[in-house]
């Protein structure tokens, strides 16, 4: 070899060696890569928000009820004010406030003379007016006799007839008056009407009455009644002899079974609102006219049915759904409604949800579908019985 190409070989020698060791570099990066696992490449975990026990619910099946809230004040479903027929000074009154009466026991007296005294004349009037009607038929029956043996002209006879006549009429009027001052005479006693208890007591022995005068203030409080006001849109769904369960101010838990009987045909002028009566028996007298109440009316009653919390629904564009809780992630669930209970803040679903489903019972606006969550430790507050 020509000692002046040994310099050029060397380089060649130097370059091929260069190549080979970066293609093996190449190689071994490749091999690298392709060996590592998924997870050592993973994109970085979205974190975990944990849920508390008030914000997770169970779809459970049960009956939901709807009820409409009503509230008002308790009233005597009878009373009246007895009043004075009849003019003169009270003698006595036998009841006060808060006493028991039955019906036609008296409840106060007013003076009777001057009463007895016309009684006394009418009946002397009457007795008159029957001895003068009882000799005007005599002389009457004497002169048809003796208009029938032509002894007596036709017009004595028409006179004699018109005197029986007056006669009669006269005694009706005598036997008239006489009831009329006898009647004044019952009414000195004053009655009660019907069973109650005394209210009000207007009068004292010894005042001065007129006739319409205030007595005594009576209630009935074997049936009570509530008149309660109700939106004008929930009417079509309320009916005569649905039940009620209210509570009564003054008996803390207590309830007491109530009956619609009557609802107004007109809502209220500038309200929108209907009035609805309520009857609440009252046998033992435990409430009182004027106490207030407040409940609700149950308008209707579903079948056992998925149910969920009313704040669980989201509604947008029309369209209702719910997050429920897939592998540890909320999903959007689109659901059909069907029974809204109001007051008990639950929704009936009739399809798109199973029955022991967990879902989000409230809507949390950072949760958005896809996102991993935590259940409580302590089960869903928001489970149904």
């Amino acid at each position: 070899m020509n000692p002046g190409n040994r310099p050029a070989a060397s380089r060649r020698v130097v370059v091929a060696v260069l190549v080979i060791a970066a293609g093996a570099a190449a190689a071994w990066w490749y091999h690298s890569r392709s060996t590592l696992s998924p997870a050592s490449v993973q994109a970085p975990s979205q974190p975990v928000m944990e849920l508390a026990p008030a914000e997770v619910a169970t779809a459970t099946r049960k009956a939901l009820v709807r009820r409409l809230p009503v509230s008002g004040t308790v009233t005597s479903m009878l009373k009246t004010t007895v009043r004075s027929r009849v003019s003169g000074e009270v003698l006595e009154v036998m009841f006060r406030e808060g006493e028991r009466v039955a019906a036609g026991a008296a409840l106060a007296r007013i003076d009777t003379r001057s009463l007895e005294a016309q009684v006394a004349s009418a009946r002397a009037a009457r007795d008159k007016a029957s001895a003068d009607l009882e000799i005007s038929r005599l002389n009457y029956e004497n002169s048809k006799r003796l208009f029938q043996k032509k002894v007596l002209a036709q017009n004595e006879l028409d006179t004699r007839k018109s005197l029986y006549d007056a006669a009669i009429a006269s005694q009706k009027l005598a036997v008239a008056q006489l009831r009329l001052v006898e009647i004044d005479l019952q009414d000195a006693v004053v009655r009660a009407p019907f069973d109650a208890v005394v209210a009000r007591r207007f009068q004292h022995p010894g005042g001065k009455v007129s006739p319409d005068a205030p007595l005594f203030e009576l209630v009935d409080l074997s049936q009570m009644e509530l008149q309660a006001a109700a939106p004008a849109a929930e009417i079509p769904m309320v009916k005569p002899g649905q039940r009620a369960s209210l509570r009564v101010d003054g008996y803390g838990g207590e309830e007491f079974s109530a009956t619609l009987q009557r609802v107004s045909p007109a809502a209220e002028q500038g309200s929108r609102l209907v009035l609805l009566y309520l009857s609440l028996d009252n046998v033992d007298g435990r409430l009182r006219d004027g106490m207030f109440a407040q409940g609700a009316l149950l308008i209707e009653q579903g079948e056992p049915a998925i149910a969920v919390p009313s704040a669980a629904i989201i509604n947008e564009a029309g369209l209702d759904y719910v997050m429920v809780i897939e592998d540890g992630r909320v999903q959007r669930r689109p659901v059909t409604l069907g029974l809204v209970a109001t007051q008990d803040r639950m929704v009936e679903i009739r399809s798109g949800l199973a029955e022991g489903e967990t879902l989000l019972a409230v809507r949390i606006g950072s949760l958005d579908p896809g996102t991993p969550v935590q259940l409580p430790a302590s089960g869903p507050a928001g489970a149904l019985d």
